[in-house]
């Protein structure tokens, strides 16, 4: 899909309002779920896609990061697959969101994860604009506070579409580049 919303903005998540297709923004909303592990976690949408939400729980963890970057709808840019950065201090993250931002927010191509290995927790930021969060659930909490999020439900509206920009094409194209990125195979889990 390429549609924009009727203002020209492109966004990753749509869904129907009145029988037109509009942009999916989530309200600034989180809640602390139980997995299907038993594994305690910190589930928020992401308003608008603003990549803030993704750098500001990370970045609430001690570095070094390592991103995992799961292409499951390719567009030229690379093979589908799993691609796993190298260690990346604060600076070099932080630098990679402010990059390719606007790639993060409006392309539903991926999923994308942020590791601290120190601290033994994750940031997923998924296609459907949701941010799963294992870990220091208390700082994590407090960053989304600090951001205008309050408790409360958030459900992936039902039907969706997911937006595969051709427009975004050429950032996709420097994301792949952007690091020697270890590839592995999607898992079935990844599949769309």
């Amino acid at each position: 899909m390429t549609r924009p919303d009727p203002n020209g903005r492109l966004y990753k998540l749509g869904h129907i309002i009145s029988g037109a297709w509009v942009e999916h923004s989530f309200p600034p909303v989180y809640r602390v779920s139980q997995s299907n592990e038993q594994v305690q976690r910190l589930v928020a949408g992401v308003p608008a896609g603003d990549s803030e939400v993704f750098r500001r729980l990370v970045t609430c963890l001690e570095p070094p990061y390592s991103l995992l970057y799961v292409l499951h709808t390719p567009r030229g840019e690379g093979d589908a697959g799993r691609y796993q950065s190298p260690a990346l201090p604060l600076g070099e993250f932080k630098a990679f969101v402010s990059r390719f931002k606007r790639f993060l927010s409006q392309d539903a191509r991926f999923d994308i994860w942020a590791r601290s290995a120190t601290e033994q927790a994750t940031v997923v930021w998924d296609r459907h604009n949701q941010v799963f969060a294992y870990g220091p659930l208390h700082r994590f909490e407090s960053e989304l506070r600090a951001l205008g999020f309050s408790r409360g439900n958030l459900e992936v509206p039902i039907p969706h579409e997911h937006h595969y920009r051709a427009e975004l094409d050429v950032l996709a194209r420097e994301l792949i580049r952007a690091f020697r990125w270890a590839y592995s195979p999607l898992l079935p889990e990844d599949e769309q």
